[in-house]
């Protein structure tokens, strides 16, 4: 554990039971700064009485009075009381919390000896320069001992000039202890560095399939990437040379590969497989941490390399440390932490987990040998960590988010080999963030949106994945009038376009009681809600810039909609009205509203983790309906949840335990589904519009529908409404930065 750490700007030193603010130290009873380093462990957690009593006072019977009287110590020492309360938050009837800045670090005493020395030197020339102009003779006379039978006129003007000489060297000498000193807390937190400005944009992949996931080998010379293959359902690695533009296919096996890492050499390729895993659990997928030989697979395409196989916990972003062990998130159930495979061990150790909150991300660099974490806390505020590779915490800090930023969005900065910083997109833009949790636009308005940072190596360069989304909303017949001729011709003439731009358009749903259609679309700018008629198209939602929508449905008399913008729930009314629920947990994912009950079907997050509940809109109470990952969910008439998990099979909720909907199994797809009553309409992977009866337990095929389907958003009596895909464009750029 480290025996130094600042909590706010009080430096504590575990080592002489000090606390020091402004040169000013304070001697505290051990189990105090117990208490106290404790509490900044758990920074922002709200610790209970009894856990402090049992870590502090293990194997020993103490009352509360006890953990009073050190926090009353500490307190006093923070100089803050039990009303003004900057420091440590008392929680009535649940224990208290450190609720400020915190930075871990283990000094030396050679290094706190040069800050001592730092000081009184401070402190001399604070002396000696309240008035330059007349010598001191205290100094005068250590100078000039060898002159005293000297002239007084000479010695007069020569002790003043080396007294003068003297004390520049003082002052020469404690600016350049002030710069060392400042180096080694730089190394810690440092201060943020000027925006980056970039000048040139280029594309570096330009096909008709989606590149994503890019980055630079360690020499700079290839960039590695992922190319998926729509028509033939294909994902594979491939590198391109910066030099000579040569592409070269480097895997051969189909999978879904994720975020790749280069060891430090350049030699392998490290990244996360994952697949179904085999029955009696059909719901579950495995997740493999795979290995690829870069120089190998530059010859030809090379068979990836099992390390390690998870069947019961899911992995994600694995970064290798050193030639030895790589970083990789893992996540069971919802908890999210941090661990370390050793490679030649075959074994992994936890660096880093919270026990509250969890987990966002994390980023590694090889220049610096430092890891930053990002995490959430309870209450939803995320913290930027830096970490030493063995997991040893240098500071904390809360992350603060400029008010055009949705609170409830999560980010991943990636570090900036220049400058001690890191960088990470937001829709159309890039910002820096800074060890100690400051954010600052960089200067570059995108036309697309953007994702995933990553830098060259020499710093001056930098990948972005482009992405852009084109759909339209058609309406397609529930009858096949051609039902006989089965020719994709046909299935191509069948829909009618009811919304169209170039940008997505996106959720489209039927009025209920009326002849409108609501959907969300971009081609304002940013996701907005819009009504058409099919003739006339408004604009009746007023969410600011950068807006995320994720999820609508009307009310049932049709006069309203709920939806989800930026994690918050928002109705909005056909006469532009908005009224934002007080709800404060992050919505990620509607579902469903049923306006006549007040209650939605939704994804949330709470104490960081996701869960999926039914939410009670008049007293904000929720129930939490499962805790497995679900993509799709819906309620029918009579009040039955069907819900989809992550491998689109359906599931009901069981007496003891959910049961799958084995009639349907072979028929689900990522396309969604809606009940209309107690029927469910979907489409399968043939692109065929199929409906099930929950009463009769009937199935039928209604029609084949175009293969560029992407989902299935409502239901009436006559009509499907579907989302079309026009095209969907992930690409490779690089940003170069100015001169």
């Amino acid at each position: 554990m480290a025996v130094q750490y600042w909590v706010g700007d009080f430096f504590v030193d575990l080592s002489r039971n000090q606390v020091t603010q402004k040169e000013q130290s304070q001697t505290i009873a051990p189990k105090a700064l117990a208490v106290l380093t404790y509490l900044a462990e758990n920074q922002g957690r709200v610790v209970s009485y009894d856990e402090l009593l049992s870590n502090v006072w293990p194997d020993t019977v103490v009352t509360p009075n006890t953990l009073q009287r050190s926090i009353a110590q500490l307190r006093k020492v923070l100089g803050e009381d039990s009303k003004l309360q900057s420091y440590i938050k008392t929680h009535a009837k649940q224990g208290y919390s450190l609720e400020c800045d915190v930075r871990w670090h283990v000094e030396t005493e050679a290094k706190l000896q040069v800050e001592q020395n730092t000081a009184a030197n401070l402190k001399a020339v604070e002396g000696a320069g309240k008035d330059l102009s007349i010598p001191d003779r205290s100094v005068e006379n250590d100078v000039t001992n060898t002159q005293v039978k000297s002239e007084s006129d000479t010695a007069d003007k020569v002790a003043p000039a080396r007294s003068v000489f003297r004390l520049t060297s003082v002052v020469i000498g404690i600016v350049m202890l002030g710069f060392l000193g400042f180096w080694g807390f730089n190394t810690l937190a440092p201060e943020q560095t000027s925006p980056l400005t970039f000048d040139k944009l280029r594309s570096l992949t330009a096909t008709d399939d989606k590149e994503y996931a890019a980055s630079y080998s360690p020499d700079g010379e290839f960039i590695v990437f992922h190319r998926y293959i729509d028509k033939l359902c294909m994902n594979n690695l491939w590198a391109k040379n910066t030099t000579t533009q040569q592409e070269t296919q480097l895997t051969k096996n189909l999978g879904t590969y994720g975020r790749h890492s280069f060891s430090i050499d350049g030699k392998k390729l490290v990244y996360i497989s994952s697949q179904d895993c085999n029955k009696p659990i059909p719901q579950k997928r495995c997740y493999n941490l795979m290995s690829l030989d870069f120089k190998k697979a530059l010859a030809s395409p090379q068979p990836s390399t099992l390390m390690v196989q998870c069947k019961n916990s899911q992995l994600r972003n694995p970064q290798w440390l050193d030639n030895d062990n790589i970083a990789v998130m893992q996540n069971f159930g919802n908890r999210w932490k941090l661990i370390s495979y050793s490679i030649s061990d075959n074994k992994s150790t936890i660096l880093f987990e919270l026990k509250e909150g969890n987990l966002i991300a994390f980023d590694y660099s090889v220049r610096e040998n430092l890891i930053a974490v990002i995490s959430v806390d309870n209450v939803g505020r995320q913290y930027i960590k830096m970490l030493e590779p063995n997991g040893q915490i240098l500071s904390s800090h809360i992350i603060e988010f400029p008010a055009e930023f949705s609170k409830f969005r999560y980010i991943a900065p990636v570090f900036d080999p220049l400058n001690k910083q890191l960088v990470f997109g937001y829709i159309r833009q890039l910002f820096t963030l800074s060890y100690d949790g400051k954010i600052n636009r960089i200067s570059l308005p995108l036309e697309h949106k953007i994702e995933a940072p990553s830098f060259h190596p020499n710093g001056k360069r930098l990948l972005l994945i482009k992405k852009r989304y084109d759909s339209d909303i058609a309406s397609v017949p529930l009858v096949d009038s051609n039902k006989n001729q089965s020719s994709l011709l046909n299935t191509n003439a069948i829909y009618s376009i009811l919304a169209r731009s170039t940008l997505g358009e996106e959720n489209a749903l039927f009025q209920p009681k009326g002849q409108l259609i609501s959907f969300t679309s971009e081609r304002s700018g940013e996701d907005q809600l819009w009504i058409t008629s099919g003739n006339d198209t408004q604009l009746i939602s007023t969410f600011p810039s950068n807006t995320l929508i994720l999820g609508s449905d009307w009310a049932a008399d049709g006069k309203s909609l709920l939806v989800n913008a930026n994690g918050m729930l928002t109705e909005v009314f056909l006469d532009r009205q908005q009224v934002n629920s007080s709800f404060t947990a992050p919505v990620t994912r509607l579902f469903q509203w049923d306006s006549e009950s007040n209650t939605a079907l939704l994804m949330i997050r709470t104490a960081g983790e996701s869960k999926f509940v039914e939410l009670n809109l008049d007293d904000l109470a929720f129930r939490i309906v499962s805790d497995k990952k679900i993509a799709w969910a819906q309620k029918s008439q009579d009040g039955r949840l069907i819900y989809t998990d992550l491998r689109n099979q359906f599931w009901q909720p069981g007496p003891v335990e959910d049961q799958l909907i084995e009639k349907l199994v072979g028929q689900a797809s990522s396309k969604r589904f809606v009940i209309k009553k107690n029927v469910i309409f979907g489409i399968n992977k043939e692109n065929r519009l199929w409906s099930y009866d929950l009463d009769s337990e009937s199935f039928e095929i209604l029609r084949e529908l175009p293969d560029n389907v992407d989902y299935l958003t409502d239901i009436n009596q006559t009509h499907a409404m579907v989302e079309l895909q026009i095209s969907a464009k992930k690409e490779v750029v690089e940003l170069s930065l100015s001169e």
